[in-house]
């Protein structure tokens, strides 16, 4: 593999390449006590062509046995069961939805039995939540106080609708959590330069966000188009929901800028599987 493409020079997120299924984790998040956690990337699995080799997603035409391979495979490299894992059903909404013990195996061994959740929050230990990528942003909050967890997707649809705050409000309502005790990340996902939008889009980011946020935010090019920050925004909607500045990690890897270790939908023309993120409360 080509060395990783990063967009800083801080090396924002740790990479686990030495692992026969490498991944990502965030090093604030790594010296959490009883958290595990992971991104996947596209190595490592056994699936074939354009979905080689780490898919992790039973709607790209796949093998189901190859999907199912995949899923063992990444959780015994990052530290969990498959059997716990608790799946999204992503719409790009702002819904957040709390699961626990009893949703255990929804997505991988049985149906997942609820639709429109791009959010996932729990405080039981042994769920592990999973969100699902291929150019949108993950989210990853974890409350060291009140021993909760959330892990959203957030599309720019996801960031005009601010699921970050939502996801921060499901967790203060369901389980007491203060937004100043959470610790939040924003995962390998589309950069900016990356990232060209429409001028609808662009509205919509107008109408949601403050005018002097603008230029943080977006640029118009000579095309009538814009390159979109959803990094930035992201970050902001963290702030915005009360978390402390220095509580927050964003990421400095672009999944378009690295075809041959993360799956892009704009990279690869929509020919990909999916990559992954992972959070749990250790049992």
């Amino acid at each position: 593999m080509n060395k990783i493409r990063r967009k800083s020079e801080k090396n924002v997120l740790n990479w686990h390449g030495e692992k026969a299924v490498p991944y990502f984790t965030f090093p604030a998040f790594d010296e959490l006590p009883g958290i595990i956690h992971g991104f996947s990337s596209r190595l490592g699995g056994v699936s074939e062509g354009f979905l080689s080799s780490m898919n992790l997603s039973f709607s790209r035409g796949d093998e189901p046995e190859r999907v199912r391979e995949n899923f063992r495979r990444i959780a015994e490299s990052i530290g969990f069961s498959e059997k716990d894992l608790v799946f999204s059903m992503q719409t790009h909404t702002a819904n957040v939805r709390r699961v626990g013990r009893e949703d255990c195996g929804r997505g991988l061994e049985r149906p997942v039995g609820y639709c429109d959740v791009d959010g996932l929050v729990t405080n039981e230990p042994g769920v592990v939540l999973a969100t699902f990528y291929a150019d949108c942003v993950p989210l990853f909050f974890v409350d060291p106080v009140h021993h909760c967890i959330g892990l959203s997707h957030s599309g720019w649809r996801g960031t005009v609708g601010k699921i970050g705050k939502a996801t921060v409000e499901a967790m203060a309502k369901e389980f007491g959590s203060e937004p100043g005790d959470l610790l939040a990340a924003v995962g390998p996902s589309i950069c900016q330069e990356c990232y060209e939008v429409s001028e609808e889009v662009i509205g919509l980011f107008r109408e949601n966000f403050a005018e002097e946020l603008w230029p943080k935010l977006f640029y118009r090019k000579d095309n009538g188009h814009y390159q979109l920050n959803l990094w930035e925004a992201n970050r902001l909607i963290f702030q915005e929901a009360g978390i402390l500045p220095q509580h927050i990690t964003v990421t400095d890897i672009c999944t378009a800028c690295n075809p041959e270790l993360l799956f892009s939908h704009r990279a690869s023309g929509g020919k990909r599987g999916n990559l992954a993120g992972f959070l749990e409360i250790k049992a």
